[in-house]
Order: C-alpha cells, then sequence, then structure tokens
C-alpha cells in the first residue's frame, strides 16, 4: 500500500474577492505572509466523492496561491474490507452502537503499519491527517523516527489529525481505541469544540469547513440553464420542488425526507422531491442505501433519488439546489453539512436536523429552521411553500451568513492563523 498525489486545478485567492470581499483576500495574504514556501502536507482517503475531497480541491490549491507548498495525498491500493471497518470506525464515532471485533481492529492496525513505508517524502514543515482512516499512521511514523528512521523527512514537522466527523456521542468502546492516537499528535482540529472531548490531551483548534463560491457548484447557473438540467432528470421545473443533497448515509435520514414529503404531498400534490447524492470511494455503505432508497420511494415518480452514477456532478447539482423551493438535511449526526452552507449561499431557505453541524449555521428562524421530528419538518416546508415571503427571508439571510463565515478565504486563514501561532487552545490538564 502507498499513497497517491492528487492533481488539483488553480485556484487564486484575487478570483474569490468579488464574493467575500477583498479584505478576506488581503487577511489571507498577510497571514501567509511568514509561510511563504512552508511544506504542507495533507492525507485523506479518497479524492472526490464527499465533504473532506470537496474542500481540499480548493484548500490545496488556495493555499499554493498563498505562497505554500502543498500537497495532498490519498491512500492506495487498501483492501476494500478497510473501508469497510473505517466506515463502522465513522458511525461508531457518530454514537451507533456497534463496535469494532478484535478482527476489524487488527486490520485497521495492520493497514495503518503498512502506509508507513509509503509515507510521502518530505520535508514536511506541517502534516495534517483527515479523519480516522490514517489517524494511527501519524504516531507510527513518529515511532520509526524516534528508532532513528525519518519517514519522509516527518522529524521537524508538526502534526495535526484534523476530525470532520461529528464526535459530540461517540461510542464509548471505539473512542477508547482512537483517543490515545490523537493524543500522539501536535494537536487536533476539528469542526466545533463540542466534538473535542475531554479524553484529547493535546491542543485543540476549532476550523469550520466553508464552500467555494468560484467553484462550478457555487456559482449561479442560467436560469434556462438549469429548467434543462431538472427537465434531463424527470423533473419538472414548474411545480414546487424539495431537494436533498448528501451522501448516501443514514445519519443524514433520507427515508425520514421521504416520510416528510408524503406528509407535505397530501396538501401540496403537486410537490416533488429529489434526493441527490454521491457513492465516495471509502463509502461501501452508500451503494446499499441507494438501492434501499429507490426502493423506498415505491415507484412514485414524483420521488427522483440520482448519484453521480446518473450523471449528476457539480454542474447539476448547483441546478437543483437553485431551483429548490426547500433544500433539506434532515441530520440526526452531522460534522457540518456543507450541501447546508450550499443551499444557504444560493439564498435558498434551508430546513435542517438538530444535528451540531445544522446548528453551527443555521439560527432558527432567522437564517432557516431547524426540526426535531419528520411532522416538524413536514410542517416547515408547508409554512416556506405557502408563504413564499418567509422563505425569500430566510434565503437573503442565509446567504449573508455564509459571505461572512463559510468562504473559502475564511477557512483558509484560520489553517494560516494555527500554522503560523500553534494551536489555539493549552493542553487539558
Amino acid at each position: 500500500m502507498f499513497f497517491t498525489e492528487v492533481g488539483v486545478a488553480l485556484n487564486r485567492l484575487d478570483d474569490h474577492a468579488p464574493y467575500a470581499g477583498e479584505a478576506a483576500v488581503q487577511d489571507a495574504r498577510r497571514l501567509a505572509r511568514n509561510l511563504s514556501g512552508a511544506r504542507v502536507l495533507h492525507i485523506s482517503s479518497t479524492p472526490y466523492g464527499g465533504g473532506v475531497a470537496e474542500l481540499l480541491h480548493t484548500i490545496v490549491p488556495l493555499m499554493r496561491d498563498a505562497g505554500l507548498d502543498a500537497r495532498w495525498y490519498v491512500i492506495d491500493g487498501a483492501p476494500g474490507r478497510f473501508f469497510e471497518v473505517t466506515k463502522k470506525i465513522h458511525n461508531a464515532l457518530q454514537g451507533m452502537e456497534d463496535g469494532l471485533t478484535s478482527e476489524e481492529w487488527a486490520l485497521y492496525e495492520e493497514v495503518n503499519r503498512s502506509l508507513v513505508a509509503g509515507f510521502p517524502g518530505g520535508p514536511w514543515d506541517f502534516v495534517v491527517i483527515h479523519d480516522p482512516q490514517p489517524l494511527q499512521m501519524g504516531a507510527l511514523v513518529r515511532d520509526s523516527i524516534s528508532s532513528g528512521v525519518d519517514e519522509g523527512g516527518a522529524q521537524s514537522a508538526k502534526w495535526f489529525w484534523r476530525c470532520h466527523i461529528d464526535m459530540s456521542t461517540p461510542l464509548a468502546s471505539t473512542w477508547e481505541l482512537l483517543h490515545p492516537w490523537v493524543n500522539r499528535y501536535d494537536g487536533a482540529i476539528v469542526t466545533s469544540r463540542d466534538y473535542a472531548g475531554e479524553e484529547i490531551s493535546v491542543p485543540v483548534a476549532e476550523i469550520t469547513p466553508s464552500i467555494d463560491p468560484t467553484s462550478p457548484k457555487n456559482l449561479l447557473v442560467d436560469p434556462g440553464r438549469a429548467r434543462e438540467v431538472l427537465s434531463a432528470f424527470s423533473v419538472d421545473p414548474d411545480r414546487p420542488l424539495l431537494v436533498q443533497v448528501s451522501r448516501f448515509d443514514p445519519w443524514k435520514d433520507p427515508f425520514g425526507v421521504i416520510d416528510a414529503y408524503r406528509i407535505v404531498k397530501a396538501e401540496y400534490p403537486d410537490v416533488q422531491l429529489a434526493l441527490v447524492g454521491s457513492i465516495a470511494l471509502d463509502d461501501p455503505e452508500g451503494v446499499r442505501l441507494l438501492d434501499d432508497l429507490k426502493g423506498a420511494a415505491g415507484g412514485d415518480p414524483d420521488v427522483r433519488v440520482l448519484s453521480n452514477q446518473d450523471g449528476v456532478h457539480a454542474a447539476e447539482v448547483a441546478a437543483f439546489q437553485q431551483k429548490a423551493d426547500v433544500v433539506i438535511q434532515k441530520s440526526v449526526r452531522e460534522g457540518f453539512g456543507l450541501t447546508i452552507t450550499e443551499g444557504m449561499w444560493k439564498a435558498r431557505p434551508v430546513v435542517a436536523g438538530q444535528a451540531t453541524g445544522c446548528r453551527l449555521q443555521i439560527e432558527d428562524g432567522r437564517n432557516g429552521y431547524l426540526i426535531a421530528s419528520t411532522e416538524e419538518c413536514a410542517a416547515r416546508i408547508v409554512q416556506i411553500l405557502s408563504r413564499p415571503d418567509v422563505g425569500e427571508s430566510l434565503g437573503r439571510e442565509a446567504r449573508e451568513t455564509v459571505r461572512r463565515r463559510f468562504l473559502s478565504t475564511t477557512h483558509l486563514a484560520r489553517y494560516l492563523s494555527l500554522f503560523a501561532q500553534g494551536p489555539m487552545r493549552e493542553p487539558k490538564v
């Protein structure tokens, strides 16, 4: 097993000024001034298909434009069973009561140990390991250094574990296996301080994710083209449309979305629902759930379950979100929820679950609605459909929230602050 470098497209900070403002761009450049030439390594599990990959496709080239030498590598050659185990870890960290067997933990350790030899050559100044898949590797590389073998020139690097998962209520047995490995890093990066359990003894930084306003997914789609996209997927652009965009993951509660749609349809018979998602390389569970969702739709022609396998990519997702009367994200657990941010940026009213990642973005009643049940979800959707002025007001405030807090320039600036100053909180004692 080894790592493969991911090629990223050019992305310039100056192109973000029309969206984030010139001051935000200049702030990022100021923070990068003393980091010029710093070598930054990001390691994750997959080059596409989820929020982490999407973030890195923007953050890595922006770091380069700011003057850093940033690289991104992904795991290559790991057995499929490894990703089934790491998906189980992902679910357990979000509270699912299904712990690892001894055989599964042994496989996880075996793959992480085998990754050490393939660690990308440096020297590096900063290494950011994303999510649980390669978590152990950071400590294992350091073990090799203490034994006199400096794998990849990593001796002088500052190492961070970046967790994108909602760890507010992790399964204790799984977390007990993992947190000692987290504590062998220089620091941990979380989306919310609610995810930083007391077991983490290293310094913790809080960095929220972001959307790239210059990407095809977040640019304005020509209205005529948006209508064409919907029609191509058998969605009527002239009838009310509910949209949930997310990975096919039980934590997003897509079956609850279908239930809410059916309640709404009793009052609005012409309403339609589109569940749009992608299948990621590191998520074997997603394929099974996609099939189950198509079954749950029960042949209803007004329910469309679509994925990247159907040709729904960034521009098509943008069209669906832009034409949505209501964007839904009915998550039970949510690390952050970039699809919420995308809907808010398009000035759409968003109805979302009470998960921490949703609450980080939505202030109930001001820039969207937070709901705690299927019935409440349906009621808020009906309210928006019956009062277009309410939806427009929520959408305007939502877009401004994203502009101020959740664009790529702010995300980049937080990374640069961390690199320049070290973690943002003293270790717990």
